[in-house]
């Protein structure tokens, strides 16, 4: 029985070779299409590309592990120095102040320093170095938004580099051949969609890390009025 069963396999094989001999139209399954081999096809326009995905990537995670670690420091900070205050400890508030590492903090330092002086000079003070503290918070984030612009750009670049040097060829042998036009075409527009991509996600990153930061500013700006109104009440 065995034997009878692996005959008839190798019968229906020998049939199905002879068939496709017989029927050159009839072909095999094409191989299939790799995300790495589509990436490797785009040219050199990739490498830049490459960079700016990488370059990106590393800015967003430095500022936001930097943002992250300056919104947990400041909490409670305020009430602390309120009670300071109320108690006519200075010192100890500017000391507090010096040893939370974060802009509200060193903000308002320079306010408690400029106490005894008119409270404008003192709004003065504190608002210039909330400026100060705010620019080193968006440091290298607007790069974030250069590269959301250049990524989709460069990656249509490389598109039509890839389409002209097409038609190049085509010029050239002095005919139109569907397999070559369609075969060169679909590579050269990987560099599109990859730069669409990485401007797309740049784009999404950099609005993330200005949420963050306008919400830190919020927060300055509502602890350094609540300061002002501190030091304007009557017997500060």
């Amino acid at each position: 029985m065995i034997a009878l069963i692996q005959s008839a396999t190798d019968t229906i094989t020998q049939l199905t070779d002879t068939a496709n001999a017989l029927n050159p139209g009839v072909t095999t399954a094409p191989p299939e299409l790799h995300f790495i081999d589509l990436l490797l096809k785009g040219g050199w326009v990739m490498l830049p590309l490459a960079f700016l995905a990488f370059l990106g990537l590393v800015i967003f995670v430095e500022r936001y592990l930097t943002i992250r670690k300056v919104s947990k420091t400041e909490s409670n900070l305020m009430l602390q120095i309120k009670q300071y205050i109320h108690e006519g400890r200075l010192e100890n508030a500017i000391a507090l102040c010096r040893n939370n590492n974060s802009p509200l903090a060193r903000m308002l330092e320079k306010g408690l320093k400029r106490i005894g002086r008119p409270i404008k000079d003192i709004e003065a003070a504190i608002e210039n170095n909330g400026k100060l503290e705010v620019s080193k918070l968006e440091k290298n984030i607007g790069i974030l938004g250069i590269i959301a612009g250049i990524a989709p750009m460069l990656g249509f670049v490389g598109t039509i580099i890839g389409v002209i040097a097409i038609f190049h060829d085509v010029s050239i042998k002095g005919a139109i051949e569907i397999g070559t036009i369609s075969g060169g075409l679909y590579t050269k527009m990987i560099t599109s969609a990859t730069g669409l991509i990485i401007g797309i996600i740049a784009y999404v990153l950099y609005h993330i890390l200005n949420m963050m930061v306008e919400r830190i500013i919020l927060r300055m700006e509502t602890d350094s009025i609540e300061f002002i109104d501190l030091l304007e009440e009557p017997g500060k």
